[in-house]
């Protein structure tokens, strides 16, 4: 009987339990399908903590029911979750309210300025909007401002990852990699913020109500038997820390070295390289955990990314969702017979995905823009528009990171749900002008969790024996020459142009509308 490890990834969109052999390779796998949120207010996100747990037990005991699998085969288990969703726990363990996810949109007001030394360099720098800005996205003062009695009753303040963590193992304990949020951590050091570091004045939360931080590899706890009963994982197997979710992605791809680029082409779209020394692609946008210890992933993103795709669907493609619906398959594959024909360039429709503001790049008065509509036009083409467009704007990002890094990109490896259209990855090496391939398994997150369970417990010496014996490339796309040059021209003439060009305008709407929904000014 083979040794195995299971990863759970609990994404946005579903829990996945999924059993790998030590090769990578997936033995069984369930799914269970999540409502990403409830809102019950406009902008805002919640889910209530107890749901994902339950859902976690339910994907996890579908598993032993599969063909093929023996539970006294697994070695260790390991979790990875999607980022930034804040839970807070009393003293008994216990939720005090819904998850806040990562998709809210709520924001403090009114905002203290931060004063002292802090406020004072920070307006010198002329950093003093980017300071108010992260003040009004921290969850936890919301929830402080607007709801004191929970917050007085708050004995922990965890991401998903910890709470998740600790329903399996009873340790308030989280992975280093996991800390992505709005939240005291030190992303240079790996640590929770030195008691001197500005994060403290602009945040409500104690060190006390933090978890203790695990690196990717170590145990984080041994499976309860609470757990156990639950989950039907056996008791007393490790439970060791991975990373968030695109972390591991980067990792499961392969990206483990910063010539080489992971494309996530998710909900939140990506473009990461690993490094071991850190950097900010962005001013005062760091570079995450890796999920490799003592690594970062330096990361360039597109907020609401190929959710592009979502949206579009759900405004002008019931026609194609019905059609799919009565072949058997889904609206992306209908959507993709359509698109395969449309030239490089849409017919010279544009698409700038910035549906959602940045921080630093694009900035808080972005919006999202098509240009180029004449009468030749079809939703097909607005299609293939959103797909080059996210391309774009990642291409862009790959440049603001090899000058960071120094060092040239030469591959791209790319995971997440978009990876599924070859049309998407046959522009994707045009618009990048490199191979671009796909994992052998759609599991990326899952597989790079996977890969530090094999690390940690010593199956592999190092991540790149790992990553030598667990990843392997599926499909490989390669840049077509003549389509390069036409994407080339348009990335540089016009893409390239469009945000510079439409910034003083699209201030001018924040300005005259006030629109508070849209302009986070």
């Amino acid at each position: 009987m083979n040794e195995c490890i299971l990863a759970i990834d609990n994404g946005t969109q579903s829990v996945r339990a999924i059993i790998f052999d030590l090769n990578g390779n997936i033995i069984a796998a369930s799914k269970v399908p999540l409502e990403a949120y409830f809102s019950l207010k406009a902008g805002w996100a919640e889910q209530e903590p107890e749901y994902y747990w339950e859902s976690l037990c339910v994907a996890c005991q579908n598993l032993w029911q599969m063909p093929g699998v023996h539970k006294e085969a697994i070695i260790g288990v390991t979790l990875t979750t999607q980022r930034s969703t804040v839970i807070n726990l009393d003293e008994a363990g216990k939720p005090l309210r819904p998850a806040i996810v990562w998709l809210d949109q709520r924001r403090v007001e009114p905002i203290k300025p931060l004063g002292g030394y802090w406020g004072a360099l920070f307006k010198i720098m002329g950093l003093s909007p980017t300071i108010a800005y992260l003040q009004s996205q921290v969850e936890a003062s919301w929830i402080s401002q607007n709801q004191p009695e929970i917050w007085a009753k708050t004995h922990k303040y965890l991401l998903l990852s910890g709470y998740l963590s600790f329903r399996l193992t009873g340790e308030f304990r989280d992975s280093v990699g996991s800390q992505v949020a709005y939240i005291p951590f030190d992303y240079k050091k790996f640590r929770w913020a030195a008691d001197w570091d500005f994060k403290w004045k602009i945040m409500p939360v104690a060190k006390n109500m933090l978890p203790e931080l695990v690196f990717p590899t170590g145990e984080i706890g041994r499976i309860s038997k609470i757990a156990a009963d639950a989950t039907g994982i056996p008791a007393d197997l490790p439970l060791i820390a991975s990373a968030a979710d695109k972390a591991c992605e980067v990792l499961g791809s392969g990206a483990n070295t910063p010539e080489k680029a992971c494309l996530s082409y998710g909900t939140t779209a990506t473009i990461n390289v690993t490094t071991n020394r850190y950097m900010e692609p962005v001013p005062l946008i760091p570079a995450y955990p890796s999920a490799i210890p003592h690594h970062y992933s330096v990361e360039f993103m597109i907020y609401r990314g190929f959710w592009l795709v979502s949206w579009f669907k759900g405004q002008f493609a019931s026609e194609e969702q019905k059609i799919a619906k009565e072949r058997g398959i889904t609206a992306e594959d209908v959507l993709e017979e359509m698109i395969r024909d449309i030239p490089p360039g849409s017919n010279g429709l544009m698409l700038q995905p910035f549906w959602s503001p940045g921080l630093r790049f694009p900035g808080l008065e972005a919006k999202g823009a098509i240009v180029g509509f004449c009468d030749v036009h079809t939703k097909a083409h607005v299609y293939r528009a959103i797909l080059e467009g996210i391309a774009f704007a990642l291409n862009e990002g790959k440049e603001r990171i090899e000058a960071k890094t120094k060092t040239k990109i030469e591959e791209l490896r790319v995971a997440g749900g978009g990876s599924q259209s070859a049309v998407a990855m046959q522009l994707t090496a045009d618009i990048f002008n490199l191979p671009a391939s796909r994992p052998h398994t759609y599991e990326a997150s899952a597989l790079g969790a996977a890969m530090d369970v094999a690390v940690g417990l010593k199956v592999y010496p190092d991540f790149t024996t790992a990553v030598a014996r667990m990843v392997r490339t599926k499909d490989v796309f390669m840049p077509n020459t003549n389509n390069v040059e036409i994407y080339a021209q348009l990335y540089k003439k016009v893409y390239k142009r469009l945000y510079k060009k439409m910034k003083p305008l699209y201030e001018d709407i924040c300005t005259i509308t006030k629109d508070e929904t849209v302009c986070p000014l």
